[in-house]
């Protein structure tokens, strides 16, 4: 384990083809005591059935009070077990294909043509939208305007997270955070809590509401799904795009296989580019080493560990061989009780979108996307990425 920070490609084997290095050395939303490089090693204090979760909006879930009910990120043990199966029904590959793909084409040829006739247009907005459309079906958030839900979530996701240490500063963060919240649960959870009260869907929400959960803890659910389903997938899309814009190659191995290639192609860029860059862990008081301790598992270096992804790991190779027990996207999805739930509705929906996107004529990205870092998933941010077509 290595507590150092670095955006230098750890294993130092070949070119290093990630546009996110440059980002990768900042900090997240918890001071790590130790940090861990290593993929099987990673692997393994992500299955610890012991560490506690830490960081990814825990703070930001804490300011709203102490709920009855933790949100299923945060659950542990046998009921996190219980949650996780009563909602894994909503994120099957199954219910992906004849529920959501659909949907997902819709979106996507939708936003394509109105690329078409305006002739540019802001990637990220574009892949915001998308994203928030998608989840918001499978979370149940649909009884609001679009566009808003869209900027009230996304105020929660960017910007900076570290509270001031000024008194006054620090009480308008206060004040200005509670605002957020607020406004996103009358303007956005409300509705939709009313609405299926009178009528249950197939939803998250909808479901939520059948076990009991109060009005308060359906919001922590929300802000959480919001996070993982729609600020993570918009940020991958524009990195993958990204990608295949600036290499006629990609570009064009992306085009010429199937869905499966194109998906096996897509994880090969999320392995490199991971959205979320370190996992936290919070070890448990009882264990052998570094008890109490808070651990970093960073995605970017295990990802690029040559022992598990072979060689000239920090290089976008398609149709790279991989193990099986490794995985395409490595630990981009997290592992563990905890892995993403959401994996599929993410790549799915980032295929059929960029199929469509890399097939217009002319197509060309005018202005490269301006490069962050979001300390609250730990990971790159992209903005202002200008692309048009002839």
């Amino acid at each position: 384990m290595d507590a150092r920070l670095s955006s230098a490609c750890p294993f130092d084997r070949g070119s290093d083809d990630r546009k996110s290095a440059a980002a990768s050395g900042g900090g997240g939303t918890v001071d790590p005591d130790i940090r861990t490089q290593d993929f099987a090693e990673a692997r393994a204090i992500l299955r610890n059935g012991h560490a506690r979760q830490a960081g990814f909006l825990a703070e930001q879930v804490g300011r709203i009070g102490n709920a009855t009910r933790q949100p299923i990120l945060f659950l542990e043990g046998e009921a996190h077990r219980v949650q996780r199966s009563a909602t894994a029904r909503f994120f099957t590959p199954r219910i992906v294909t004849t529920h959501y793909r659909e949907l997902m084409v819709r979106l996507s040829d939708g936003l394509i043509s109105r690329f078409q006739q305006e002739k540019r247009a802001r990637l990220d907005k574009l892949s915001l939208e998308l994203a928030v459309a998608v989840a918001s079906q499978i979370v149940g958030l649909t009884d609001s305007e679009p566009d808003g839900l869209a900027r009230r979530l996304d105020v929660f996701f960017t910007g900076d997270f570290h509270r001031p240490r000024n008194r006054v500063a620090a009480f308008a963060y206060f004040l200005r955070s509670q605002y957020r919240v607020l406004a996103f649960y009358y303007r956005d959870v409300a509705p939709a809590i009313r609405s299926r009260r009178r009528r249950r869907q197939d939803d998250v929400i909808s479901h939520l509401i059948d076990q009991g959960y109060n009005g308060r803890e359906i919001l922590t659910e929300c802000l959480v799904y919001g996070a993982a389903g729609m600020a993570t997938t918009r940020e991958f899309i524009v990195m993958a795009a990204w990608h295949m814009l600036d290499r006629e190659d990609l570009k064009a191995a992306f085009l010429a296989a199937d869905e499966s290639g194109q998906i096996a192609l897509l994880e090969e860029l999320l392995r490199l580019e991971p959205v979320v860059g370190y996992i936290y862990r919070r070890m448990p008081d009882d264990a052998p080493a570094q008890p109490g301790a808070a651990v970093a598992v960073d995605v970017r270096a295990a990802n690029t560990d040559p022992t598990a992804f072979g060689e000239r790991p920090c290089e976008v190779v398609p149709g790279r061989q991989v193990s099986a027990k490794y995985g395409n996207a490595g630990l981009s999805f997290g592992d563990g009780e905890h892995r993403c739930p959401g994996a599929q509705v993410a790549l799915q929906e980032t295929c059929l979108f960029l199929d469509r996107l890399m097939r217009v004529p002319g197509l060309k990205l005018a202005r490269a996307p301006t490069l962050a870092w979001n300390p609250l998933v730990t990971g790159y941010e992209l903005r202002d990425a200008m692309i048009i077509c002839d």
